[in-house]
């Protein structure tokens, strides 16, 4: 027997034994938050007696409670559930150490709960994300990573605790990875993707706000999209041999992610033309979708880890669904759910800058050479000289 099961136990027998413990319980226990049947069964056929004011709700201060109170208790759960038995409400009662410690037990059963709900809800966004990384869509993970968010804000509040994100310590070993098989499909839109900005480098203004590269499946179209980024940043030319420059500045073909081909391929102009926006806004959403499956990973970690006090867990987990809620947000910019955020500095033209221009393609002049300091003058200059045909009138 579990420790959480004796905590239940420990619980419902204190309330038995003294039944005005309800008065402290159930502002924040509920039926829901035991994790055997029968004892939600009991604890809520306990309410209900308390609320049809059954005499034993009255009995306070170590008065003798009435038996009906044990007979009535398990008459009514046994309406909801199966195979209680008057025998089995007395070994709970044989259960409780003390029962004026029925708070302390209570906090024992929540925190359970705590531990038990969080599990469920990220494995149900996990199977979400999943489900949705299949079919090409994103409403479901949206709906359940509400719905986790939800729970984790209503959990803190029943536990005494502000729902804010706190960041985990770092572990001492890294948490090993678990690669997502990525469709071909999306890759190939990732391709097109980034031959559509090549071609038409003035689409990177439209899709930068809400497009990272973090958001591209594969890392070598994540060095790509860096360097058309950086390329536009600066204000110079792009086309195939400029971005190739830039991927190999970056280290992408030393560290073999790209290769010169491959790179000359993806940004051939006349092999791409479509909507730079509609194929944009499909990479956010598969990013979305694959950041809803490794966050709920993390949740359900944390969750599995009983070591974790409720605080703890609910503001690690908060800190989890961080990125998660940073790429729905500029999912809801792509899809127009969202107004897109002003830009600083933002011209309503789409060229750079001239200063920008400038700035950029003086890194490739060559310096004159700087003129040699003029040093000041250690003493006072003298009059200026009269003109040496000037005369003085004679007087």
């Amino acid at each position: 027997m579990t420790p959480l099961v004796q905590a239940e136990q420990a619980v419902l027998g204190s309330v038995f034994l003294d039944p005005g413990q309800l008065d402290r319980l159930s502002p924040w226990l509920r039926p829901g938050h035991f994790s055997r049947p029968a004892h939600a069964a009991i604890y809520a056929a306990m309410l209900k007696l308390r609320a049809d004011s059954h005499p034993a709700a009255k009995v306070h201060g170590g008065a003798p409670v009435p038996m009906s109170w044990l007979t009535d208790t398990v008459s009514e759960a046994s309406k909801h559930t199966r195979g209680l038995t008057a025998s089995y409400a007395h070994a709970l009662v044989s259960a409780c150490p003390r029962p004026e410690h029925a708070v302390v037990y209570g906090r024992m059963v929540l925190e359970g709960a705590i531990h038990r709900g969080v599990a469920q809800h990220a494995t149900r966004l996990h199977q979400a994300a999943r489900a949705d990384a299949i079919r090409g869509g994103a409403e479901e993970t949206v709906h359940h990573a509400e719905v986790l968010s939800e729970v984790l804000a209503d959990l803190a509040r029943r536990w005494g605790t502000k729902p804010q994100p706190v960041a985990p310590p770092s572990p001492a070993t890294p948490t090993p990875a678990h690669p997502q098989p990525v469709d071909e499909q999306l890759l190939a839109d990732e391709e097109f993707l980034l031959g559509c900005l090549s071609a038409r480098p003035q689409k990177l203004d439209e899709v930068v706000g809400w497009l990272h590269p973090g958001d591209f499946a594969e890392a070598g179209h994540q060095q790509i999209y860096r360097s058309l980024g950086a390329l536009h940043h600066r204000g110079e030319p792009i086309d195939q041999l400029t971005v190739l420059w830039e991927t190999q500045r970056r280290g992408a073909l030393a560290d073999r992610t790209l290769d010169a081909e491959r790179v000359l391929r993806i940004c051939d102009p006349s092999a791409f033309a479509g909507s730079a926006e509609y194929f944009g806004e499909q990479v956010v959403q598969a990013s979305l979708v694959r950041t809803a499956a490794a966050s709920a990973r993390q949740v359900r970690t944390l969750a599995d880890d009983e070591s974790l006090a409720p605080g703890r867990l609910i503001g690690y987990a908060l800190h989890a669904l961080g990125p998660l809620e940073e790429v729905r947000r500029r999912w809801r910019i792509a899809t127009g759910a969202e107004p897109k955020p002003p830009r600083a500095g933002h011209q309503q033209d789409s060229t750079p800058p001239a200063a920008r221009i400038d700035a950029a393609r003086s890194r490739s002049r060559p310096h004159r050479a700087a003129a040699p300091p003029v040093m000041a003058p250690t003493t006072a200059s003298p009059p200026p000289a009269r003109d040496r045909h000037h005369r003085r009138s004679p007087s």
